[in-house]
């Protein structure tokens, strides 16, 4: 792999630190132990107690999206029907630390690691009401909370096609050759190169290390909002291939309200696109358990 990547943090925060900026900010937590929880592309994740999580933007790509989250997600409330965090702490910037940081509360659970089919299915009608309600926010609303607009051009499969052929040539030699001939034939059969434009609110990152499930494997939790915005369906509609198996599909399109073809097609792209950069990641860190992860998604994705 190369010696720099997108996700590579420009701001380090450990424990020590995390603890000097909440109780400087908010000195009611000072009797609260602070344990990391883990980081991802964008923010440190720690556990403030048993009852807040607060994030550090890592990079200053993320601090635009810190304070959009900040705007946004109680607006949200209304129309959740999964359990997500609710912000309670804003921090600014400091002499310690340059950016602003949340705290939220706490959501319990586990990520879906390893879970087997049938325990899957059991969140198909979950997760589609969640997304349904999602999608049903007033975009002009979330567009005045700072969020922006296809700014990831979703529907340009042509582009987004390019890019994954080229994460996967980083990625070869961690796939089996029936995994890289499964992707490879995939892809090589994609012939759209663009869908129409369509525009809902999007939690924008949904995948298998942004759900939390049940002590039954159920969805019980959404976290990790930082990637709001406003753009395609699909991109959220893609946890029906990465995450459910296919005998769930139906049954989740069908308590979301249906999608025409196209935006099965974009979501299925997006199912397997987001995993491999989580693959990637993993790989870069050592954590096996998160790679094998990701390929199993990948490859749900490509099953039907």
């Amino acid at each position: 792999m190369g010696e720099t990547n997108v996700w590579d943090a420009e701001w380090e925060v450990n424990e020590k630190l995390a603890r000097t900026l909440i109780v400087s900010q908010f000195q009611q937590l000072s009797s609260k132990q602070v344990k990391r929880l883990g980081w991802g592309w964008d923010n440190t994740v720690f556990l403030i107690g048993d009852e807040y999580v607060f994030r550090f933007p890592r990079r200053t790509i993320a601090v635009g999206s810190i304070r959009m989250e900040g705007k946004l997600l109680p607006k949200l409330e209304a129309y959740m029907t999964v359990p997500y965090p609710k912000p309670l702490f804003y921090g600014e910037a400091s002499d310690e630390y340059p950016a602003p940081f949340l705290g939220y509360t706490y959501v319990p659970g586990d990520f879906p690691i390893g879970l087997s089919e049938e325990r899957r299915a059991l969140s198909a009608e979950t997760l589609a009401t969640f997304l349904r309600r999602l999608h049903e926010f007033p975009v002009q609303a979330a567009l005045k909370c700072g969020v922006q607009q296809d700014h990831r051009s979703l529907t340009d499969i042509a582009s987004r096609k390019v890019k994954l052929e080229g994460f996967l040539s980083k990625v070869l030699v961690y796939l089996s050759p029936e995994e890289f001939g499964a992707i490879e034939g995939y892809l090589s059969g994609l012939q759209t190169d663009r869908v129409e434009t369509m525009n809902v609110l999007l939690h924008g990152d949904l995948h298998f290390k942004n759900m939390l499930v049940n002590e039954n494997g159920i969805v019980s939790g959404i976290i990790d909002w930082g990637d709001l915005s406003v753009g395609h369906p699909a991109c959220d509609l893609s946890v029906a291939y990465s995450f459910l198996p296919p005998c769930a599909r139906g049954v989740f399109f069908e308590t979301y309200g249906g999608a025409d073809e196209e935006t099965k097609l974009l979501a299925r792209l997006i199912a397997v696109y987001i995993p491999v950069l989580i693959l990637m990641q993993a790989v870069d860190d050592g954590n096996e358990a998160i790679a094998a992860e990701a390929k199993s998604n990948i490859m749900r994705a490509l099953s039907e």
